[in-house]
């Protein structure tokens, strides 16, 4: 029980209440004082007869006007009411002490971290967000700080603040720091903000297969080289999200990344368009996107499209760094890095004469293969975790939750379009979404029966195991062909029985 006594400030006061409560072998918990003459007394509950004694002999001390239990220490309120008011920003929030752990956070944290880290209360900041909590306490002078951080592959914009309070001498001393984080789409990040956002690109790449892992593994590495560098993979698996993660990471960062298209870009203007051209006499030269680039990277996508003619102009190019603007016979030296993606075979190009052999070993002096999303079966959820959020905030809307039915779904279907196709799938499932759940029903895939995906998640386990997780993969993907069991049964061609048992077995006949 809590009581609230309201008495005269006068010398004694105090000692003689603690004089009742030890004549009645009350114990006390806590004690608080206003400046206004109330004192506050937290103490265990007791039986009514010994409650109305202790506050008759309460109110018959010289001094006391009033006596009242109340419900809650004003220390005890004040901090129910600042945690209700945390809990009420859609913003995630930190309060950190001065060791740099995290003291206190809201509902909104707490759901960002799930996905990073399991224990966050008592945790290090600079384990979590990355952030040197010492080192801007010690050499920074802990002023206010906004920095970009990327938290499971989302951008934030970081506030820092330090918290002062005024001691017994009128001194301002930080006794705690507290950090907000503000969810920034792309669009709506600040230019500034964009420049620099992530330290090395690669933590907005979400997954958590062993392909993708190893992936990263490699990238990392090849990153920090400065040699041609081919990105290999299917149309919609990330690869120029891949080249600029390694542009990010290279020492190279600080100057430009510029995209050419190979494919869109037509063959007469694609020549000045690398390589910019003269100024005649009525006209003004224009630098090519090689001579804007210098000192940074240059992303040639789908290098499988570039004409003959380029591809000689290209080679010389890799050779020693110099070219002609079209127009000019003075050549010029640039200094920059060649990145190149292609879901193309070159080798079966060159068999067919349509890409040049000496310009292939040229641009394959590194190379990465980027897995079809097939492969990366563990990687599905979370990437649509990951979309469904970012929807959310460019939305301005709860994230919903994806059903365990659709997880599976997802999980099992062959994605022919990669991530790609997975983010636009979503989105539009993402607009028509109702609740607070989105379901099989919200999502519109294609027919699609090639579904036979053979990666390293779904080899483990026995071999009873690994079959019975196809034999149900495939009938999950067909049943959506063919709605009926009879139906279903005609296209395998087995009983009617066989399958409805199978469909009972795994869980499918509700679908």
């Amino acid at each position: 029980m809590r009581l609230q006594v309201f008495c005269e400030d006068r010398l004694g006061m105090t000692r003689e209440l603690l004089d009742i409560l030890a004549s009645q072998e009350i114990n006390l918990r806590g004690i608080e004082i206003d400046r206004i003459g109330i004192i506050y007394l937290n103490c265990p509950e007791i039986e009514f007869e010994q409650f109305s004694q202790l506050m008759s002999q309460i109110r018959q001390l010289d001094g006391v006007t009033d006596v009242r239990k109340i419900q809650f220490m004003p220390s005890e309120r004040e901090h129910k009411e600042l945690k209700a008011l945390l809990q009420t920003l859609p913003d995630p929030f930190f309060s950190i002490n001065l060791s740099g752990k995290v003291d206190l956070i809201n509902e909104a944290a707490e759901q960002l971290m799930s996905n990073v880290s399991t224990d966050v209360l008592g945790e290090y900041i600079q384990i979590l967000l990355g952030f040197n909590y010492t080192r801007w306490v010690e050499k920074e002078g802990a002023n206010k700080r906004s920095e970009m951080v990327v938290i499971a592959g989302l951008d934030y914009l970081m506030d820092v603040m330090p918290v002062y309070v005024t001691n017994e001498n009128e001194e301002s001393v930080m006794v705690s720091a507290v950090i907000l984080l503000k969810s920034l789409s792309e669009a709506k990040m600040p230019i500034a903000m964009r420049e620099i956002s992530g330290d090395n690109g690669f933590e907005h790449l979400v997954g958590q297969s062993s392909r993708f892992k190893h992936l990263l593994v490699q990238a990392k590495k090849l990153a920090l080289l400065d040699a041609p560098l081919l990105i290999q993979g299917e149309t919609g698996t990330g690869k120029e999200m891949l080249a600029r993660a390694c542009h990010q990471r290279s020492i190279r960062r600080e100057q430009p990344f510029l995209v050419v298209n190979c494919v869109s870009m037509p063959d007469n203007a694609a020549e000045t368009e690398l390589f910019g051209f003269s100024g005649g006499a009525n006209e003004v030269g224009k630098k090519g996107i090689f001579e804007q680039a210098a000192g940074g990277t240059v992303f040639l996508y789908e290098i499988g499209e570039m004409s003959a003619h380029l591809q000689i102009k290209l080679l010389r190019f890799l050779q020693d760094g110099t070219f002609r603007r079209v127009g000019e016979e003075e050549e010029i030296k640039v200094d920059v890095r060649v990145i190149c993606s292609t879901q193309k075979k070159l080798p079966d190009l060159i068999a067919a004469g349509e890409f040049r052999e000496d310009l292939y070993y040229r641009l394959n002096v590194l190379a990465l293969v980027v897995p079809p999303l097939r492969e990366r079966t563990a990687d599905i959820v979370p990437l649509a975790e990951l979309f469904l959020a970012q929807f959310a905030q460019e939305l301005q809307q709860a994230k919903p939750k994806i059903s365990d039915k659709l997880s599976q779904y997802l999980s099992q279907y062959a994605w022919p379009g990669n991530i790609r196709q997975l983010r636009n799938v979503l989105f539009r499932a993402m607009t028509q979404v109702e609740g607070s759940e989105i379901t099989i029903d919200d999502v519109q895939l294609p027919e699609n029966e090639t579904t036979s995906i053979i990666s390293d998640e779904t080899l483990n386990g026995s071999l009873d195991e690994i079959m019975k997780r196809y034999e149900s993969g495939i009938l999950s993907n067909l049943y959506s062909s063919y709605p009926s069991t009879r139906k279903l049964a005609k296209r395998l061609g087995v009983s009617h029985t066989a399958v409805a048992n199978k469909l009972r077995e795994y869980g499918l006949s509700k679908r």
